[in-house]
């Protein structure tokens, strides 16, 4: 168990290394022409009065621009439009390294940090999984500020619809009628909007800016309302009817999820307590008798019925979940 752990341990450290060392390669190796002209057009400025450059602010965009290579360069995982839907101030490259560091944490702080004979007995996978459990942390703090963001862009949709509704009567375009909505309405809808009306001013179609809003934001019902914006202005017909529409269908939609809710409530209730029966016996059972439950991770036929009991009970929340989940 001790050759474990130290094989363990070693694969932790080396991939760590390696990690870092991709890091540095990344931040050295290559050419990038956008970092020396902006560089070069800074210090070009030095010792002329305020336009001078301190050390300290072209060191911060040499970090900006490395952390943007690194960025470059793991693209492949299309995380990027993942995290930048959540609206977390993070990259790419320093969320892994949050991963990786967290990882690299709990499995050391179960390995050095406990005595050795809790570790024998409960094995390295326990400190996998602890370090698999902190890994994955930054990823679900990025998954769940996705979601509240997209849930709340969604329910200001109708409102956002309205009030170009209400633009256009009132006898304003249509671009006039996307920057009333980027500056009165609030995050996450507000900036959306406004950098559509921005884009537009500087040049870009209308019809672009607000497909590439579309496509930055994954919300059924922006697609509708892009799509009949673009379709508007190819065909004609009144566009403030439309959104009201459209409106409309949102906020119905909205409700009929209201009582979806209302209605899987015993369901998901149901599916609580049985996922949780199991735990909340496994700790009562170890505080009436420790040695009965024990044999469970030390004898083979009990880690094996521990690994079966686990796989059913992800099995079993899956399951509940797929019956619970109606879309709409």
């Amino acid at each position: 168990m001790d050759s474990l752990l130290i094989i363990g341990a070693i694969t932790v450290g080396l991939t760590g290394l390696l990690f870092v060392g991709a890091m540095l390669l990344g931040l050295v190796g290559g050419e990038n022409d956008q970092v020396e002209d902006r560089l070069a057009s800074l210090t070009s400025n030095r010792g002329r009065g305020k336009t001078a450059v301190s050390t300290e602010q072209i060191s911060s965009l040499l970090r900006e621009e490395a952390g943007g290579f690194l960025d470059e360069k793991l693209k492949k995982l299309e995380l990027g439009p993942y995290v930048a839907q959540s609206g977390v101030n993070v990259t790419v490259s320093t969320l892994l390294m949050m991963t990786a560091g967290l990882f690299c944490l709990g499995f050391f702080a179960v390995v050095l940090f406990l005595p050795i004979s809790i570790v024998s007995m409960i094995g390295s996978g326990a400190a996998l999984g602890l370090g698999g459990f902190l890994g994955v942390l930054p990823l679900g703090y990025v998954w769940f500020k996705r979601r509240s963001r997209l849930g709340k862009f969604g329910a200001q949709l109708p409102q956002a619809m309205d009030l170009m509704s209400q633009a256009l009567r009132a006898g304003q375009s249509l671009p006039s009628g996307i920057q009333l909505v980027g500056e009165q309405m609030e995050e996450p809808l507000g900036p959306e909007f406004h950098r559509a009306f921005e884009e537009q001013n500087l040049g870009v179609a209308l019809t672009e800016t607000m497909s590439d809003m579309a496509d930055r934001v994954p919300n059924l019902d922006l697609r509708f309302l892009v799509t009949a914006i673009i379709l508007q202005r190819q065909t004609g017909g009144d566009l403030a009817e439309i959104l009201d529409k459209i409106a409309h269908l949102c906020r119905e939609r909205f409700q009929i999820k209201g009582q979806i809710q209302a209605l899987t409530g015993e369901g998901r209730m149901s599916g609580l307590v049985l996922l949780a029966l199991p735990p909340g016996l496994f700790l009562m059972m170890l505080n009436v008798n420790y040695d009965y439950v024990m044999l469970l991770f030390t004898d083979p036929l009990g880690q094996q019925m521990v690994a079966a009991g686990l796989v059913m009970q992800a099995f079993g929340a899956w399951w509940i979940n797929k019956i619970i989940t109606i879309k709409v």
